[in-house]
This record gives C-alpha cells, structure tokens and sequence, in this order.
C-alpha cells in the first residue's frame, strides 16, 4: 500500500464542537504542504457525541481507540493506523493551531523529533498564571531530575519520523505517554543519534468545552512518570541523545 507523507493524529474526547472549527481550517492547512495527508481522529471507544459525524461531514478518517479510553490508548491506536513517513501529533480542542504545523513540516529534514516549544525564548502560552506555573515548574523539575534535555516535555503539538515513533513500544497509559516517548527515543538504541528539535510555539486557549487534563491528576500522572523514568534512566548506561 502507498504511504501518506504525513499523517495527523487528533486525540478526541468529547470535542466534536472544536472539531467542526478545526477540521476544515487543518485540512486547509495541511493541504497546503502536501498533497498526501491523512488525518485520523481518535475518538472514545463508544462515542460521547456526534464526533463521528463531524469527521464524516469534514472528509477525514474517524476511529474509536482500542484498549480503553485513556489518552495513551489513542496515541498507541493512532500510531498503529497511521501509514505516513511523517507522523503529527495535536490537541482536537483548537489549542495548536494548524497553521503552525507549516513550521514544523519545514524542519522535518533536520530532526526526528520536531516539539512546538512553549517553554524556549519565543513561545508563549495563554493558560491562566497557575497553571503556566505548575506547567514550568512540572518541566524544571523533569529536566532536572531525569535529566532529558527538552525544555518542554509535555506539549503534544510534535512532528515525528514515523518510523523512529513505530519502533518503539509504549506502555503508559495516560498523557505521561508523551514523556515516555521523548525518553526512549533519546535513550533508545538508534543509530545513527536521533536528533529532537523544539521550535518557539504560542499555545492558545481551547475554543469550546473544559480541558480533560484536571490539574491535581495531571501533576500525579507527571510526577509518576518522572519516578519510572528516573529509575530507566540512572540504570541506563548511555548519555541523552544530542540535542539541536
């Protein structure tokens, strides 16, 4: 079967209103740097809303997740649906904007891992002050203590080589699926040495709904992850991947 050049995995849970804002506005945007796109969006295993619907209407592919309802269930789903050299991930709450997916597509030459940044010089984001805190700090602290040279760990707005994302085998079950994946691409055994990028991003305010990530459960499921992955990486032998 022929390969999609890149392929756009949206989590979805419950966002059928953003989803009929962003569909179309994605679909333009990626049409505008390439000709083979796929977007998949991930939706709960039984539908909450007529998401469904909304990607039938939008002409894009709609799939329920496979294995439960958790975020590392439809990034594990996505993955393996996903036929394209390049493989995206983004928020269906309209917080990444796709025009910016343009700026990481255009660095995909020199990295394997491309990470809308909003914590280097020139990101920004519009979260209320506590939680632009707790985010910082969350991300001081996993920089510090695992020792992952990536400022901003925990934005899913990224651009994979898909197959450096497929090779790997993901276990995590909720959004520290995203820190797990940075960790085993930069500690995992690639040769030649993946490269991980992050390009200044602004991170904007979700169009419609409440955010699924509830702050006291996230720190949790973060500080979790920093645990598990502090012990992988004290026992592993080689040094963190270079980073550009």
């Amino acid at each position: 079967m022929e390969k999609n050049k890149l392929s756009i995995l949206l989590p979805a849970f419950g966002e059928a209103d953003n989803l009929r804002w962003l569909l179309p506005k994605l679909k333009e945007a990626a049409g505008r740097i390439s000709e083979s796109v796929e977007i998949l969006v991930l939706d709960a295993e039984s539908p909450m809303d007529d998401t469904k619907a909304v990607c039938e209407a939008c002409g894009v592919t709609w799939l329920p997740r496979k294995g439960g309802n958790r975020y590392g269930d439809a990034i594990r789903t996505g993955i393996q649906a996903a036929k394209g050299d390049y493989i995206l991930t983004m928020d269906a709450d309209g917080s990444h904007n796709p025009e910016f997916i343009r700026v990481l597509w255009e660095k995909r030459a020199v990295a394997d891992v491309v990470i809308a940044s909003r914590y280097i010089a020139g990101g920004v984001t519009e979260n209320p002050a506590l939680l632009v805190g707790m985010s910082r700090l969350l991300n001081f602290i996993f920089k510090l203590v695992v020792g992952m040279p990536v400022y901003d760990i925990s934005n899913s707005f990224r651009l994979y080589r898909g197959d450096v994302l497929r090779s790997l085998t993901l276990t995590y079950q909720n959004f520290d699926i995203l820190e797990e994946i940075l960790a085993k691409i930069i500690w995992g055994d690639f040769s030649p040495t993946p490269v991980i990028l992050e390009v200044p991003f602004r991170f904007e305010q979700r169009r419609h709904g409440r955010s699924k990530r509830q702050l006291l459960v996230f720190s949790f499921q973060f500080i979790l992850a920093l645990f598990k992955l502090w012990r992988t990486g004290t026992s592993h032998k080689r040094r963190p991947k270079k980073i550009s």
